[in-house]
């Protein structure tokens, strides 16, 4: 049998990691987490070599163990050792990439340096001399694009012969003192391991790493020993230890930089720092990034998204489709005609096509027969895609010429009489123009009749799995669109430029600008962005980051934001952006007020990120990260959402009715078992605006998973005549609306994100905390979007008002109270 080679991939953050790994590996990728931690571990085997696996290692800058990042990455190249190292670098950004390379050759491992981006390198007029640079760090270096696929399989077929061939020996040295000190901590603590490992412990007992000097165990004799040539050489440099070790690498890495590095045009801007100047500008930053995000939201939400959505909840999970358009146009004018008919009929005598005792001669000669009062009237009608109630004229004899279109019925009275008379009064059916495609409910609707299914089976499958789930995968085409457009912003670097112009935003406030990274993150999901809180090192900064990254709307809400939107505000884009900021800004505001408390109170942690050049990424790594997105949602659906939907429709068509505990119609919902429970809790949301057991309800499933909040209204408002969208935008005002939209934004998040919450706090009562934070939080707000808009539209709730009032003093309280670290610092000075 092949022996198996390892090959690590390390390197910085932003260098093209990623990219380079999905070259290698293709599909042949496995995702899971390193034992203990939930660090996302990527392993993949390499194309056309079945015995290699590539390994890709979390993104660090050095091999200290500040960051669990770094420890994971750290532990597995001087624990498991693989064969080989392939280390990625940043051509565009060589020396401080380097500094990591130089810990890498000192691991007695096989390294090989593919150095990427050598293609901007180039652009950019800058050189290179490679062969130099592979002399003085004693290691093979391959040119690569990893963006266009240049050199990336000569890079891993050149990390393979390394693996077979002799350990990499470093070929930097530092100053006397400190060899004079490693040469005695080798001889002294480390000379019974492997000869090629010597050095890198002898560098970390030298920095006194507390980690290695746990596992070496060295004798208390030997430390004091060993101690005393530390501090001989930290007192001729003049530095602690670690400092001192920093400082030897980038001497080293200048003189590599100042033999093998020539920049053109020094001093002169790159097309890169041309584009910075402007995003992140100090005045011009925050407006770029706000125009930004309203066109990434516009575009998923009200045009390209908003199209493939309409298509999904109206076509594939609705009555059904004209296939590829054929027969489309045909219809609408035919179905346009019968609308016009209709409006210009109710103006002057009431159809009721529906009533059982209709009879269509006697309506037509009742229809005939009407004498009207005026030349013409008024009625309202409801615009179909903003909802709105619109005042409209019908004319009963003739349309005149100077009519404004925008505001006439298409059809006169008489001409509406003339219509039924030759058309009849059936409404046109989509079926019966061009090649219509029944819908998923009508399949299976038709199928279940066919196998005549009882009626509990019918319901539960179409008014409760069918009808939840649905409502939510109908979300699906919006959010790959958002998925994609946010994957195009990372990958092409500007996501990176916001963390910046964000943390000297933050900094004002006494918030780190790391706290951006989980937020970034949390904008596809709460978890892991959760979990990207550990790379701050801050105990205080890191909690409080925890407790507000879920104010962000993940992936999860975006589902919701969308039907509120098209519901209630006539899909507005301007709603899902006001999200979006929303949480910004309820993330900020927590900031400073936690701040201010003893339990976060502190100088926030420091920030260091690259901004990585500008660069068109590949459509296959925005693709793959689109669709790992996208996949994760719909696989929640089919599982969470899925149980969450059935037990919603159990409960919603259960209960106890005058005859006893039976299946209940949809007009007897108001006597469920969700109806009482709901009952006992909708008074807590009435000062919100929506005090309806259905709401609050929804509100609650969406702990569950918050697509179950799309789910459960679907099932709650989906019966009768009306559509989910039609009923909501009954139900809800505006005011009341947005009031609920703040409260399921800022709320607690999903019960898989508390989890995370729970793992990366690791302490019951700071999980219950961030979890009584956030809901308190989400109330005051909502409860001031209601009262304080209900106030200025007329709508006084004296009560509600002062309460609004003092949640705001409060919060204005804790806004304008000074820092005490400020005041202890000044009567100090």
């Amino acid at each position: 049998m092949e022996k198996q080679i390892k090959i690590a991939l390390a390197g910085n953050p932003n260098c093209g990691k990623t990219t380079l790994f999905n070259a290698l590996t293709g599909s042949n990728q496995f995702v899971g987490n390193w034992p203990g931690v939930t660090v996302e571990k990527k392993e993949g085997k390499l194309k056309k070599h079945d015995n290699v696996v590539i390994m890709d290692l979390p993104g660090i800058y050095s091999l200290s163990p500040y960051t669990l990042e770094e420890v994971v990455a750290r532990n597995y190249l001087v624990g498991e050792r693989p064969d080989a190292i392939l280390n990625i670098i940043d051509g565009t950004n060589l020396e401080r990439n380097l500094y990591l390379t130089t810990q890498l050759t000192e691991l007695g491992i096989p390294v090989v340096i593919a150095i990427n981006m050598m293609d901007v390198v180039r652009k950019n007029g800058d050189q290179i001399n490679v062969a130099e640079l592979s002399r003085e760090l004693g290691v093979r270096i391959i040119e690569i694009s990893a963006l266009k696929g240049d050199g990336v399989m000569e890079a891993a077929e050149a990390a393979v012969k390394a693996a077979e061939g002799t350990k990499t020996v470093p070929m930097h040295t530092f100053s006397g003192p400190v060899e004079h000190a490693i040469a005695h901590i080798e001889e002294a603590a480390v000379h019974n391991l492997p000869e090629e490992q010597q050095r890198w412990y002898a560098i970390k007992i030298f920095e006194r790493d507390d980690k290695v000097l746990e596992k070496l165990s060295i004798p208390a004799d030997v430390m004091t020993h060993i101690d005393a040539d530390i501090q001989a050489a930290e007192k001729e440099l003049d530095d602690d230890a670690e400092s001192i070790i920093t400082n030897e690498r980038y001497v080293y890495i200048a003189e590599l930089i100042k033999s093998c590095y020539k920049k053109h045009n020094q001093g002169q801007l790159s097309a890169s720092d041309k584009i910075d100047r402007i995003v992140t500008n100090r005045w011009l930053g925050l407006p770029i990034f706000a125009v930004v995000m309203y066109l990434v939201y516009y575009i998923a939400m009200v045009t390209v998204g908003s199209a493939a959505t309409d298509w999904a909840n109206d076509g594939l999970f609705g009555d059904g489709w004209h296939l590829f358009g054929m027969g489309t146009s045909e219809y609408t004018e035919v179905a346009d005609n019968y609308t016009a008919a209709s409006e210009a009929i109710s103006a002057y005598y009431e159809l009721d096509t529906e009533a059982d005792d209709f009879d269509p001669d006697a309506a037509l000669a009742d229809m005939k027969a009407v004498q009207p009062d005026s030349a013409s009237t008024t009625i309202e009608v409801e615009d179909e895609e903003t909802l709105a109630m619109n005042d409209m004229t019908v004319y009963y004899d003739a349309i005149p010429a100077d009519a404004d279109e925008e505001t006439t019925v298409g059809m006169s009275y008489l001409d509406a009489v003339t219509y039924f008379e030759e058309n009849g009064f059936d409404e046109p059916d989509p079926a019966d123009y061009g090649v219509w495609v029944p819908g998923v409910p009508v399949l299976i609707g038709n199928a279940l009749e066919a196998a005549g299914a009882a009626d509990w089976l019918n319901g539960l499958i179409l008014d409760g799995i069918v009808a939840g789930v649905g409502a939510v995968l109908g979300f699906v085409p919006q959010m790959l669109v958002l998925f994609l457009m946010l994957a195009f912003l990372e990958a092409c670097g500007y996501m990176a430029r916001i963390a910046f112009v964000l943390d000297r935003i933050f900094r004002k406030f006494g918030l780190s600008g790391k706290s951006f990274i989980p937020m970034l993150i949390g904008t596809g999901c709460g978890i892991p962005g959760i979990m990207a809180s550990r790379t701050i090192e801050n105990e205080r900064d890191r909690r409080m980051t925890i407790m507000t990254t879920t104010f962000i709307p993940c992936g999860a809400k975006v589902p919701f934001i969308a039907m509120v939107a098209g519901a209630i505000f006539g899909g507005a884009a301007w709603v899902a952006t006001s999200a979006y900021f929303v949480g910004m800004a309820a993330i900020i505001i927590s900031g400073i007020m936690l701040k201010k408390t003893k339990m976060f109170s502190g100088d926030p942690a420091p920030f260091v990120m690259e901004l990585p050049a500008y660069h068109w990424p590949t459509l296959g790594n925005v693709l793959r990260s689109m669709w790992e997105r996208g996949w994760s949602f719909i696989k929640k659906a089919g599982t969470i959402i899925l149980l969450s939907t059935i037990f919603v429709w159990f409960t919603t068509y259960f209960g106890w009715a005058e005859d006893g505990f039976r299946m209940l119609s949809e007009e007897e919902i108001d006597c469920s078992i969700l109806a009482h429970i709901g009952s006992l809790i909708a008074w807590i949301f009435a000062p919100l605006g929506w005090g309806n057991w259905k709401a609050a309800v929804a509100s609650i499933t969406g702990l569950v998973a918050k697509e179950n909040i799309v789910g459960t209204l679907g099932i709650l408002y989906g019966g009768g005549d009306e559509t989910v969208y039609q009923a909501l935008g009954t139900v809800f005002t505006q005011i009341s609306g947005y009031s609920f939209l703040v409260f399921n934004l800022l709320c607690a998040p999903c019960f898989a994100a508390i989890g995370a919450i729970k793992r990366e706090m690791n302490n019951a009562k700071w999980t219950w905390f961030a979890i009584g934070y956030q809901c308190g939080f989400a109330y005051l707000c909502a409860l001031m979007v209601n009262q304080f808009g209900k106030a200025f539209t007329g709508s006084l709730n004296v009560i509600g008002l002062v309460a609004a009032i003092a949640a705001l003093a409060f919060i204005i309280y804790m806004l304008v109270r000074p820092y005490k670290e400020a005041t202890k610092l000044s009567t100090k000075v």
